[in-house]
């Protein structure tokens, strides 16, 4: 048995393809779990995930079973409401942030009504179909009580810009909807009299509790907002989707290179902090099965959509445990560097492995600002 920690990125209804994910590794019974973070989608994924394994083991049930059934009744819930008249598609294009037709990016007269409109008039009873669903699905209090899995889940305080993430008795529906809050559709939500919005704007997902509060090494990220693309984008609608999933990517790179950084350090000897680790990344990501998929459809609930991405979302954890599975607890499975590091890397000015002891431990303060535990 190899314990990882999963983090899960957000992606509106591409979301499914996690699900998929999840149920494959669930399914496959060789792996534990110790952390889960997840951002908007992949926060609604992680409470399910947790909510199914905590009524499974309240009941005396498996929980992978009962994770995997959670999980399933949330999606095809979703892919319920997709099957609605056309006001109740509206809403539940809500659900992951879509507009109506009227007010598309691409319609001339909608750009000069969403100028002038925000979701405080447009939508001045604040109607989240999300909020009624996680109310009903989740038991956010058997999710605390747990202790074999911790839930992170992450939003971005409105006044300050910075990442927030709920866990333990903090973790409940507003917490997941502040993650999912997009701010042209969605009022802030409040907490505590603290204003949030959609976590993907600050860090999507957080990888530090997974480092910070985690014993595993392995963190496995579902990836599904793609790094590249092999065209540059002409289209009005092509270029928005493309800003969409730069925009949604920037916090994790940034937290690559810092994790990348830290395991240079630690591989050198510049550091000896007992809770500096090296972290081993490894990724399942989409690839061509959600490059078929425009960035624009994650607004969509079409049941035959979702349940493609849940299929496709199991074959590339099966590929990905058949391919890698033996490296968990040893190696990582992703090249930092090449994936995710740019020219704004800098060199280290000197040697690190010529550092002397005293210098490693004056780095101390320094990384638990860098890992945001300062």
């Amino acid at each position: 048995m190899r314990t990882i920690n999963l983090a899960l990125q957000g992606g509106g209804s591409h979301g499914a393809f996690t699900w998929g994910v999840l149920d494959a590794l669930l399914e496959d019974g060789r792996i534990a779990f110790e952390g889960l973070s997840g951002t908007s989608a992949g926060a609604v994924n992680a409470v399910a995930f947790a909510g199914g394994w905590a009524t499974g083991l309240a009941q005396g049930r498996d929980p992978r079973e009962a994770a995997r059934e959670k999980l399933a009744g949330i999606w095809y819930r979703v892919s319920a409401l997709g099957s609605l008249g056309t006001l109740q598609q509206q809403f539940t294009r809500m659900l992951w942030g879509g507009l109506p037709p009227e007010l598309s990016p691409g319609n001339f007269i909608g750009n000069a009504w969403r100028g002038l409109l925000s979701p405080y008039n447009s939508n001045p009873l604040d109607i989240n179909p999300l909020r009624k669903m996680l109310e009903e699905e989740i038991d956010f209090g058997a999710v605390a009580a747990q202790k074999e899995l911790k839930v992170f889940v992450s939003a971005t305080h409105v006044n300050t810009g910075k990442a927030v993430v709920f866990t333990g008795r903090q973790l409940d529906a507003r917490a997941v909807l502040a993650s999912a809050c997009l701010p042209m559709l969605f009022q802030a939500v409040e907490i505590d009299g603290q204003a949030y919005w959609d976590g993907g704007y600050s860090v999507n997902p957080a990888l530090s509790p997974l480092i910070q509060e985690c014993a595993a090494a392995d963190v496995l990220l579902v990836q599904i907002n793609p790094l590249t693309r092999n065209h540059t984008p002409r289209s009005s609608a092509d270029i928005l989707d493309r800003i969409n999933e730069l925009t949604f990517n920037a916090s994790l790179l940034t937290q690559m290179r810092a994790i990348d950084f830290v395991n240079q350090l630690i591989a050198d000897g510049a550091v000896s902090h007992a809770r500096c680790k090296a972290v081993r990344v490894h990724r399942v990501e989409g690839g061509a099965a959600l490059e078929a998929f425009p960035a624009s459809s994650k607004t969509s609930a079409d049941g035959v959509m979702i349940n493609k991405l849940f299929d496709a979302g199991r074959i590339a954890a099966k590929e990905w445990l058949e391919r890698h599975y033996e490296a968990l607890g040893h190696r990582a499975t992703v090249d930092i560097r090449r994936d995710y590091l740019d020219d704004t890397r800098m060199a280290l000015p000197y040697p690190a492995h010529a550092l002397p002891r005293s210098v490693g431990r004056g780095f101390r303060p320094w990384l638990q600002r860098l890992l945001g535990r300062g």
